[in-house]
């Protein structure tokens, strides 16, 4: 049985006239030396006072499509792939963060069909390290193992590392870019197109974002899930990388805070930028019930936790 959304609580006056006579005048003849003789006043100078300058406008904070209570959401059946619950799940949004797990499912295909292994040498090009947001400050010519940035990817988001392991897998940005695409469309996710590696967002207004809905990251999350050893990335909580870096040692911490807080949780990945809102793609086993949520687009990340939590609950209880 299938629960559709609207089961939770949604979204002066002038001088006289004296003719040219002045009553103060001393007349012709008059005895008084004293009135005759003074001088008259100076009008005081007028001094230009310099006008205020108005305040600077503040600059248009760039829109969004985050709205209340998300802009689209989604729970699916890992198994069965039968949707439990859909609310404006073909709404059409960006993906941020959450599109780094194309790069985890292109690594987990390659290492399927031999042509990758986690031991693999990464190297850091002069193209990966200009990208901004979250990052690991790998500099150029550095080299990490395709387990090194899979765990940066999922754990601490890493833009660079992205950039990296999309040219490792891809052999350049746009070769990783052209085989997303094609395999976006073999899956069936037909609203989705992808610019970056990283759903970081364009560098320049007016550029294009990478797009998506809730139910076509749910495919990517069900292929995801055919590759189990690709969870290991998805439900680590923390990791050090560059463990033998001196002062460059970074502890990695998740972003993904639904694993503690919701039973059975183990995957996949948070995402945000301005643009897009708070987005999630998560996962959870109870018994041998495995269900995947898709949140696009929400207002806050305390917002999206939860809706991500109660939306998962709801469908463990609800009969497939």
């Amino acid at each position: 049985m299938v629960f559709v959304a609207g089961l939770f609580p949604a979204v002066a006056c002038c001088a006289p006239d004296l003719g040219g006579a002045d009553p103060l005048a001393v007349t012709a003849g008059s005895k008084s030396k004293k009135a005759a003789s003074a001088p008259a006043k100076p009008m005081p100078k007028k001094v230009a006072v310099p006008a205020k300058p108005a305040p600077a406008a503040k600059p248009a904070k760039p829109a969004t499509l985050a709205r209340e209570p998300y802009l689209g959401a989604i729970v699916v059946d890992a198994d069965s792939g039968q949707t439990v619950f859909e609310d404006r799940a073909d709404a059409q949004g960006y993906p941020a963060s959450v599109l780094k797990l194309m790069l985890l499912l292109t690594a987990m295909e390659q290492i399927r069909d031999g042509r990758l292994t986690l031991q693999d040498e990464v190297p850091v090009s002069a193209r990966a390290v200009l990208n901004e947001g979250a990052d690991l400050q790998l500099k150029e010519d550095e080299v990490f193992t395709a387990e090194d940035m899979l765990y940066a990817l999922m754990i601490h988001s890493a833009n660079d590392a992205a950039v990296a392991m999309a040219e490792k897998l891809g052999g350049s940005v746009e070769g990783y870019l052209a085989h997303i695409n094609r395999r976006a469309q073999e899956l069936g996710m037909k609203n989705s197109h992808f610019v970056s590696p990283s759903g970081l967002g364009p560098a320049n207004p007016g550029e294009p974002h990478d797009l998506t809905t809730p139910r076509d990251l749910s495919l990517l999350c069900m292929e995801i899930l055919k590759h189990p050893e690709a969870l290991r990335f998805t439900s680590a909580r923390d990791r050090i990388f560059r463990p033998d870096g001196g002062a460059r040692r970074v502890k990695m911490e998740t972003h993904n805070y639904i694993l503690d807080s919701v039973k059975g949780c183990d995957g996949l990945k948070t995402g945000y930028i301005r643009a897009a809102g708070y987005c999630i793609a998560g996962t959870a086993k109870r018994g041998d019930r495995r269900l995947v949520v898709v949140i696009l687009g929400a207002t806050s990340e305390t917002s999206r936790n939860k809706w991500a939590g109660k939306l998962l609950d709801k469908g463990f209880i609800t009969v497939p």
